[in-house]
């Protein structure tokens, strides 16, 4: 990383969770400005889905430490199918 590059990433840093998350989205739709509006509707569709599922309790909501623990094989059992 350039000198340039490596002072944004510290300002960045600074910055509270929910602005470096909005940079971090910004940054990587960047990367790929098309759409692709069938890819758009299924994530919608996906989305829908899951947030039924939570508000209908059918399934339950993971705290992200336990959900880390899972994901990178450090948690007890297996994740849920």
């Amino acid at each position: 990383m350039s000198s340039t590059t490596l002072k944004l990433l510290e300002d960045a840093l600074q910055l509270p969770e929910t602005e470096r998350a909005d940079l971090a989205a910004r940054l990587i739709e960047s990367l790929d400005p098309e759409t692709d509006a069938d890819v758009l509707a299924a994530w919608d569709a996906e989305i829908s889905r899951r947030l039924a599922d939570l508000e209908s309790g059918r399934v339950q909501p993971v705290p992200w430490p336990a959900a880390q623990a899972r994901i990178f094989g450090r948690g007890h059992g297996k994740p849920d199918a």
